[in-house]
Parts: C-alpha cells; sequence; structure tokens
C-alpha cells in the first residue's frame, strides 16, 4: 500500500459510494486518513498460521493491534469495517472451525466495527460448510451486520453466495473481472466476479441499481489495462440474452 496516496488523488469520488482503505495497524490508519480515506478496514483471520503470514503475529495479538487503530478511529469519525481471513478453509491448517470464526468476527464487533465481512480467502468452501459456519457466527454477531467475501477457486463462489443470501445476509464482496487474490493464498483465484454476481442477482429478481453492460465495459477495460484475461463468466459467454 506504499502508493495509496496517489490512488486515492487519482480517485474521482461519486457520492453515495465508499472508498475503504486496509489498514493493518495505527500507523496503517494515520496514513490513510492522511491519503484522504474516509472509511478504514482491519482484517484479521481466523488461522493462526495464516495470521502469522500474512500480518507475522498472531490471532489475539492482531485483534489487539487493532484496538489502537478502533480507538484513533472513533476520535477522527471514520467508520471502520472489519474482515475475517480465512473462514471456511486455510492453506496451512485447512479446515477451520466455525466457532473460531464466530469469536473473531465476534470480537470484530465488539470492538466497534459496524460490519464484519466474513472471507472464504482460498475458495475451498461449499454451500454446506457456508451454511454451518455462518450459523456459528450468526449466533455472535446480528446477520445485518455480516457479509461474505467469495473466492471462487473450487467454483463455488455463487453456490456459496447465494445461500448466505437465503440466511439473511445481503451484504457481498465481489471484483471486476475476478480481480484479486492473495500473495499467502498460493494456487487460489481472486475474488468472484462482480458481474457474474449482479447477473445471478438480477436472475433473482433483486434489483440492484446496477448497470450489467456497463459493468461488462469496466471489466474490460481493466482487463486490457492490465493485460489479463477476465475471470468472468458472463464475460466470457458467446451466448447473449
Amino acid at each position: 500500500m506504499a502508493d495509496q496516496v496517489e490512488v486515492m488523488k487519482g480517485i474521482c469520488r461519486k457520492p453515495g459510494v465508499s472508498y475503504p482503505v486496509l489498514t493493518p495497524n495505527l500507523k496503517g490508519f494515520q496514513a490513510a486518513v492522511k491519503a484522504g480515506a474516509s472509511e478504514v478496514a482491519i482484517f484479521g483471520a481466523a488461522s493462526e498460521l495464516f495470521s502469522k503470514k500474512n500480518i507475522n503475529c498472531s490471532v489475539d495479538e492482531s485483534l489487539q493491534r487493532f484496538d489502537e487503530v478502533m480507538k484513533a478511529a472513533k476520535e477522527a469519525g471514520v467508520p471502520v469495517r472489519g474482515y475475517v481471513s480465512c473462514v471456511l478453509g486455510c492453506p496451512y491448517e485447512g479446515k477451520v472451525a466455525p466457532e473460531k470464526v464466530a469469536h473473531v468476527a465476534k470480537r470484530l464487533y465488539s470492538m466497534g466495527c459496524y460490519e464484519i465481512s466474513l472471507g472464504d480467502t482460498i475458495g475451498v468452501g461449499t454451500p454446506g460448510s457456508m451454511t454451518e459456519m455462518l450459523e456459528a457466527v450468526s449466533r455472535e454477531v446480528p446477520v445485518s451486520a455480516l457479509a461474505v467475501h467469495c473466492h471462487d477457486t473450487y467454483g463455488q463462489a455463487l453456490a456459496n453466495i447465494l445461500v448466505a443470501l437465503q440466511m439473511g445476509i445481503s451484504v457481498v464482496d465481489s471484483s471486476v473481472a475476478g480481480l484479486g487474490g492473495c500473495p499467502y493464498a498460493q494456487g487460489a483465484s481472486g475474488n468472484v466476479a462482480t458481474e457474474d454476481v449482479v447477473y445471478m442477482l438480477h436472475g433473482l429478481g433483486i434489483q440492484t441499481g446496477v448497470d450489467l453492460s456497463k459493468l461488462m465495459n469496466a471489466g474490460s477495460f481493466i482487463c486490457r489495462s492490465l493485460n489479463r484475461k477476465t475471470s468472468s463468466k458472463v464475460a466470457q459467454a458467446t451466448c447473449k440474452l
């Protein structure tokens, strides 16, 4: 995030759109606010080994670090979103217990995060494991304060999102063209493609306010700019409706 100042300056901000910045510690928070961030995000993990690899500390240590970030954010009037990584599996530990996810999510919510995004970082989840995890977390955190963040490594992201919607969750993280990934989750694909999520939601009769054709144009633009192929099935489809 060394170039966050340039990135924030280059964004043409639109009313009603949030531009949060990931802040792993107080120094990161201060830099983000200085760069013009009006919302920040803190990120922990439900896996000890992943936490060590990703932010070089234990899960409990990471949560302690966030205390000072939350205090500074509250004083500055900056809303904070919390993320939990590896909620359905870890590249180092394997299956993650739903109770562990619930514990971390509860801690973040208790600190003052307005929303907790539950991330299937390596995309190994299935509708069954998603249901089990969400049942555990929703006993500790209101469903209205939960979001899901699915990667599509095994092609299960849309199915998992549908399960989350059926369980009352209404916030879904995604990325145009399926961009994203994590250097500490080798072999995992990027986030679920926004184009595919919007296509599914429209098929369910859910009004998103998103113009799918314009969204696909945005995906084509960024893929050309990065010289990479889209991961969106909707964008790849040759049979257009």
